[in-house]
């Protein structure tokens, strides 16, 4: 699987996103807290472009009429027709048997780390000093 550099850490703000495009998909980096996750930027109920939903809490309801909201800002609605998905794992909760949101891998590494790599050659001295989001496909 290879690995892509989509953002430094300071370019999405904790509860923030950012959508990019890494080899031809559109994919949605949403940072909650200091974690960060990767989401489909396609629906997969109609298509829509999911990770330009609204991000809001899961609403619990134990009785009729009994509510509360949990998981600030954990969840993400679709913007044709309010389908919610988790964003930690593009779980749906409108169907959640059978549909479900591709979720990938965001990590984040050091600058430095990505600089060093695996493979080893003459080089000039580079230093980099900031931690970039990383998805992996």
């Amino acid at each position: 699987m290879a690995r892509h550099v989509v953002a430094t850490v300071d370019e999405i703000p904790p509860g923030g996103r950012k959508i990019v495009t890494v080899r031809g998909r559109e994919i949605g980096i949403f940072r909650l807290g200091d974690e960060f996750f990767g989401l489909i930027n396609r629906c997969p109920h109609q298509g829509a472009p999911l990770c330009q939903g609204a991000v809001v809490s899961r609403l619990v309801a134990p009785v009729p009429g009994e509510y509360h909201l949990t998981r600030p800002g954990e969840m993400l609605r679709c913007p044709w027709h309010c389908w919610e998905f988790d964003i930690r794992t593009g779980k749906s909760w409108c169907d959640p048997n059978s549909v479900q949101a591709r979720a990938f891998d965001v990590a984040v590494e050091k600058g430095a780390t990505l600089v060093e790599g695996p493979f080893s050659a003459e080089a000039v001295e580079v230093t980099v000093e900031a931690s970039y989001v990383v998805v992996t496909m």
